[in-house]
């Protein structure tokens, strides 16, 4: 069975299938889908998972092991296979087919894969994938359909927009939708439930760029460490709204990833702040841009209690990142 992640919801609410493959153009809906797919299997009562990450001279006979092996702490268990390259190689297809096989009764498999070329559709480890269970794909969303992408986000938290207010929201996240989800639920913190006027937007946005994040956003661009750990440590210790922080380094971070493809910013922004964003984006390059809109996702995730960490120490770790500069502090 093929589903778009659209229609993932719908689906998870009639039951979970034994097998599940994750894949797409659309890194954060692929993201949200894997999310979705761990907590229908943990509430179906799969408490135990397993993590198998292919990375290069992996040992796949330990993903048949894992199938057979019975959970050790409930009746169910989640087995994730993860595939970041797209590219199993012939030991790791044969082991996927060999999976898809004799799938176990007490395990749901969820395979996470990133975009697959049309080659790769056609593998047989890939049809034996769409076989056995159940094939989402991420697909990019168009500019055509983000408005009413950013409206279904927007009744999710009970605040609705007029097509004009939709559009205009559009055309500032258009070609990220990582930051267009983060625009959104910087919404829902600053404005009440209901209609969404465009002025109110306006000065939403507006009421981001305080003082506080503008120094460090200054000294991001500076690629001054200290001033960046002192920065942090002060909106930490002022009680800054960890949402609005995140989504002020991201907003920095959109707008390096369209200077550096050739993009004209949205906003009117003064040349003096143009040219240090320029320097800075000069810093990375598209894997270094991936890397970090990744990194905000999980420190999104930190701060809804869906992922363990201190959100402040990867806010410190983004903000280096984006300076070019390497981590002040180890990592745990």
């Amino acid at each position: 069975m093929k589903i778009a992640t659209r229609q993932l919801a719908q689906h998870l609410k009639k039951g979970l299938s034994p097998l599940y493959a994750v894949h797409g153009a659309e890194a954060l809906l692929a993201l949200e889908a894997g999310d979705a797919i761990r907590a229908a299997a943990r509430k179906s009562g799969c408490a135990e998972r397993e993590v198998f990450s292919a990375e290069p001279g992996a040992d796949w006979s330990k993903v048949g092991a894992s199938a057979a092996n019975l959970s050790l702490f409930s009746t169910r268990k989640l087995l994730e296979v993860r595939i970041p390259s797209g590219k199993p190689g012939a030991e790791g297809g044969k082991a996927l087919e060999a999976l898809c096989a004799r799938l176990p009764e007490d395990t749901v498999v969820l395979v996470m894969l990133p975009e697959l070329e049309w080659q790769q559709l056609k593998t047989a480890w890939f049809s034996a994938l769409e076989g056995a269970g159940t094939v989402v794909e991420a697909k990019a969303i168009s500019r055509e359909e983000l408005p009413q992408w950013l409206a279904e986000r927007l009744a999710a938290q009970q605040q609705r927009a007029g097509i004009e207010t939709l559009e205009w929201l559009a055309d500032r996240v258009e070609g990220n939708l990582l930051a267009a989800k983060q625009e959104v639920e910087k919404l829902a913190l600053l404005l009440p439930a209901g209609e969404i006027t465009l002025d109110a937007i306006r000065e939403s946005v507006t009421d981001v760029s305080r003082f506080e994040r503008d120094a460090l956003l200054e000294a991001i661009h500076e690629a001054d460490p200290g001033r960046i750990a002192r920065a942090v440590d002060s909106l930490e210790a002022e009680g800054e709204p960890l949402p609005l922080l995140l989504w002020a380094l991201t907003e920095e971070l959109r707008l390096m990833v369209q200077l550096t493809g050739g993009e004209r910013p949205r906003r009117f922004l003064d040349p003096d702040r143009l040219q240090r964003i320029q320097r800075t984006a000069r810093k990375h390059d598209a894997a270094s841009f991936d890397r970090q809109l990744l990194r905000a996702h999980r420190i999104d995730r930190m701060i809804k209690g869906v992922e363990t960490g201190d959100a402040w120490e990867e806010i410190l770790e983004l903000s280096l990142a984006l300076a070019g500069r390497p981590a002040l502090r180890p990592a745990a």
